[in-house]
């Protein structure tokens, strides 16, 4: 008997997570509760104790939530995943996991700004060091990264902002020769472009706010466990998971839960203590726009593309970074890790006459905003230095790649002539 064809991203993108029953909403329900009911108090104590499926507390587990995270999971082709507050808690959650006070892990350098002051500043408080590397320098010099207590490595899959490309098979390969799982932060590419399992990643992360919100409504993440990475296989260096665990009657989740036990520690420990859940009403916004994602990824990389053309022809552009364009040194490796060789819709580029110019010129734009915010439907415009990576020192900008005159400029959906000619009037004002 032939194996169930698997449904393509675009059907999953509308119909995985949420399958109604005879009389159901079509529509995912927004289930707006903090608290479930149960006949029995035997019932209850099952599900505190992690002995029977269930809803109890919304700051756990929700219905609405869990079946957008049903989605994105299977989008990735995971096989667990928990929907977070923010990308940052995503971040901190899928490293806090397995990390505790005393150990180590490896870090790309050019991430996020906010996640390098995360990692640098705040995980250093509770005692996780990590080390910060350049991820283009080869394996072997990578190697050098590693010590005896390192947990995970992290990077990636297109830096924001500076869209570095990851060469994922060769950091899994580092990752796993060292005994230790690789986590992607996959937000920019998100899985219609790029599925970081499939080249050996093991953990997935994302900023739900960008493209799978895609309408700038809710700030979100979550986390994705491929179920790959053998925890019992390196039992002494997770003991958090393959050991007993004290607030749950002596638990070991890789060996109650299997390749689930991952996703089942970070949401019944972490979100137990910690309690970064989104609401289910965001849950349900980010629900709506993971709908039209499939329709949506490929015109942002489209304009992107046509975009990123312009600006390398243009007289007044010092610089331009996409790894669309056969120039960049990223090409060939996004034509091997991206669906169509397209890595996202967001251009760098900077100007002739540096810092200021690309300043002014930002000043200029009408249609495209500026705004924190990257990655949805409208057409913006950032300054790095001066506002998302603010926090960090000259130093730190340099080790994270970002120049003082790079202008992250993120393509929306929009007409591609009219965000050109917003571009070409404020190159000549």
């Amino acid at each position: 008997m032939s194996k169930e064809k698997k449904a393509n991203l675009e059907t999953l993108c509308v119909q995985a997570g949420w399958t109604p029953k005879k009389g159901e909403s079509r529509v995912l329900p927004i289930y707006q509760s903090t608290t479930f009911k149960y006949d029995n108090t035997e019932q209850m104590a099952d599900l505190f104790d992690l002995k029977a499926d269930g809803y109890f507390y919304t700051r756990l587990q929700n219905p609405t939530n869990d079946a957008v995270a049903a989605k994105i999971t299977a989008l990735e082709g995971g096989v667990a995943g928990m929907l977070t507050s923010s990308g940052q808690a995503a971040s901190f959650y899928a490293v806090f996991n397995i990390c505790e006070a005393g150990d180590h892990f490896v870090s790309a350098a050019s991430i996020y700004g906010g996640t390098f002051n995360l990692f640098s500043v705040t995980m250093k408080k509770l005692g996780i060091d990590v080390t910060f590397v350049d991820q283009d320098a080869s394996e072997e010099e990578l190697a050098k990264a590693f010590r005896p207590n390192t947990k995970c490595v992290f990077a990636e899959t297109v830096a924001n902002p500076v869209l570095s490309v990851l060469d994922i098979e060769k950091f899994a390969r580092l990752a796993h020769s060292h005994g230790v799982p690789l986590i992607v932060d996959n937000t920019f590419p998100t899985p219609i472009n790029c599925r970081p399992f499939e080249f050996g990643a093991d953990i997935v992360t994302h900023s739900t706010s960008k493209y799978m919100d895609g309408h700038a409504t809710s700030v979100g993440g979550c986390i994705i466990d491929s179920g790959n990475f053998d925890w019992d296989a390196n039992a002494d260096n997770f003991p958090g998971m393959t050991k007993p665990d004290p607030s749950y009657h002596g638990l070991a989740y890789s060996k109650a839960f299997g390749k689930k036990g991952y996703i089942v520690k970070a949401t019944a420990q972490l979100m137990r203590d910690l309690g970064s859940i989104p609401s289910p009403h965001n849950a349900f916004l980010l629900n709506l726009g993971l709908e039209t994602l499939h329709l949506r990824v490929p015109r942002h990389c489209e304009n992107a593309q046509k975009v990123a053309e312009y600006l390398e022809k243009n007289d007044k552009v010092a610089w331009v970074n996409y790894s669309g364009l056969k120039s960049n040194k990223y090409y060939e490796l996004a034509q091997k890790q991206f669906r169509n060789g397209a890595s996202c819709g967001v251009v760098t580029f900077g100007l002739k006459g540096g810092r200021d110019e690309s300043i002014k010129f930002m000043d200029n734009l009408k249609l495209a905003c500026i705004v924190t915010h990257v990655a949805d439907a409208r057409t913006s415009v950032l300054h790095p230095a001066s506002h998302t990576h603010r926090q960090l020192t000259d130093e730190q900008l340099l080790e994270a790649g970002v120049r003082p005159d790079l202008i992250r400029f993120s393509v929306g959906i929009e007409n591609v002539d009219d965000i050109i000619a917003d571009i070409e009037q404020a190159l000549n004002k």
